[in-house]
């Protein structure tokens, strides 16, 4: 009984330390990554209608903040309510800005494209568009690699007439084993944005990744709530040319 009742007082003891690290993760007050601005000089964020209405020239000011993506659209016929005001204040603030589109497997590409084009100003200075494909907070649909691959292809098709500039695809671990890995040539050319928000990725320095999103808790002046933190890869070059407005100041 003694024995027992050890073993279950350590039980509770461990339950309750893994609650107490799930909830300092949960309110931002725990992160696993937290990289340096002298290991990885080019930091940013992206947002959407989560964040609520960001200081901008707040956030602008602070060093860890040289990009901003935001949220632009969902599916086929979503558009994210914070965009065009992020956009415009984000721009005003001399943030360097891309827009993204939450790609949903329930839509054919082209009309999510669609969307994107009535809905994401085509300006210089800005990033590539980025797409991002995750199973999280997707519909209940799992495509085969085939139907991925053209639907894919098909999204990034109807925008090249508008935004020629090679994308950038946002994606768990999970979405890239299923569809990307083994199969990079059949999807589009683009950079690789990999989230990995427990530990620091470590894939030949670089060479098969571009940004890290290293923190989904993040905590910034100007901004209400946890914000998604990024890097980008100190070696990569092919992005450089993406960010003159950074590399200037």
């Amino acid at each position: 009984m003694r024995k027992l009742a050890r073993s279950t007082i350590g039980a509770t003891a461990v339950l309750v330390v893994a609650f107490a690290a799930y909830l300092a993760y949960d309110f931002g007050m725990l992160r696993f990554n937290n990289p340096s601005l002298s290991n990885y000089p080019i930091q940013g964020i992206d947002v959407s209608h989560h964040q609520g209405d960001i200081d901008w020239k707040v956030v602008a000011s602070q060093p860890n903040v040289r990009f901003a993506f935001m949220k632009a659209t969902e599916g086929g016929d979503h558009r994210d309510s914070k965009f065009a005001d992020n956009w415009q204040r984000a721009g005003d603030a001399g943030v360097v800005r891309g827009a993204y589109h939450f790609f949903t497997f329930c839509r054919p590409g082209k009309d999510q494209a669609q969307n994107v084009l009535a809905t994401v100003p085509k300006e210089q200075g800005t990033l590539p568009i980025a797409v991002d494909l995750e199973f999280v907070g997707n519909c209940n649909k799992i495509p085969t690699l085939e139907e991925m691959v053209a639907e894919v292809n098909a999204f990034f098709t109807e925008l090249k007439g508008t935004f020629p500039e090679k994308p950038i695809f946002y994606v768990t671990q999970e979405f890239f084993d299923q569809y990307l890995k083994g199969n990079e040539s059949r999807f589009p050319d683009h950079y690789l944005w990999l989230r990995s928000v427990f530990r620091e990725p470590r894939q030949e320095e670089c060479s098969h990744w571009s940004i890290w999103q290293f923190a989904d808790n993040g905590t910034l002046d100007g901004i209400q709530g946890p914000v998604d933190l990024n890097a980008l890869c100190p070696s990569e070059v092919g992005l450089a040319h993406l960010f003159p407005a950074v590399a200037a100041n």
